[in-house]
């Protein structure tokens, strides 16, 4: 390949993860606003949520479209094949982190709207925390080209699928005991399991660095056994 079209591959790699990466924070930025719409019930915050859904899928066409692009223009190969291959899966999960987001803005509108008399009290603060700190950390790992916080990302999506299982528990009581309260508890139900998708497509994102970095498929491996593939035992 030539010198300048080596620069050009170059060039157009950093503009796409520039443009990934940006569209990473907007997702994360669209779930923050969906949760403090539905914290402070402020629908016109919920509302804007569902209508920047729209921009985001749109991105992720574009960035796909890039992909495919670079791929018939430069033919790359091993590591660099490798990096437009993890990018495009990537550019995915951000979608879908972004439908969650708007899932869970949707959910939150019958909720703002409702009694509060009549919406079980469910704390979800804590776990929503931890999936976008998940999300965070996996980005993180992927701009920085770093597998060594994966094991953990996983180890805590275990953790969050848990405490998912818990709210499904309260909630199912909550319904029990009080008639009244099952419309709006399955409202709370669809947004605790947004959340809960959240940190699988933040551990997806996470296991994507490894395929990247190392070139292994780590999917389905506990976090002991990912942390000693990752150490080369």
């Amino acid at each position: 390949m030539p010198r300048h079209t080596y620069h050009q591959f170059d060039t157009e790699l950093d503009e796409l993860q520039k443009r990934v990466l940006l569209m990473a924070e907007r997702v994360r930025d669209q779930v923050i606003k969906a949760l403090e719409g539905l914290s402070s019930n402020d629908m016109e915050l919920v509302e804007s949520v569902i209508d920047a859904d729209k921009e985001i899928n749109r991105e992720e066409v574009e960035l796909d479209e890039i992909c495919v692009q670079i791929i018939a223009r430069h033919s790359p190969t091993a590591a660099d094949l490798r990096l437009v291959m993890a990018i495009m899966q990537m550019i995915t999960d951000l979608e879908r982190v972004g439908d969650e987001a708007k899932k869970i803005a949707k959910a939150s509108r019958p909720i703002i709207e409702s009694e509060s008399s009549f919406v079980p009290k469910v704390e979800l603060r804590h776990v929503a925390n931890m999936a976008l700190e998940m999300l965070g950390s996996a980005v993180d790992a992927f701009a920085r080209r770093d597998p060594s916080p994966v094991a953990e990302i996983v180890r805590r999506d275990k953790e969050v699928d848990a405490i998912f299982k818990g709210i499904l528990r309260q909630l199912a009581t909550f319904m029990m005991e009080d008639p009244r309260l099952i419309t709006r508890s399955l409202d709370v139900l669809f947004i605790a399991k947004s959340i809960e998708r959240i940190g699988d497509h933040a551990t997806n994102i996470a296991e994507y660095v490894v395929y990247l970095v190392k070139g292994l498929n780590v999917r389905h491996l506990k976090p002991d056994a990912l942390e000693q593939e990752l150490r080369g035992e």
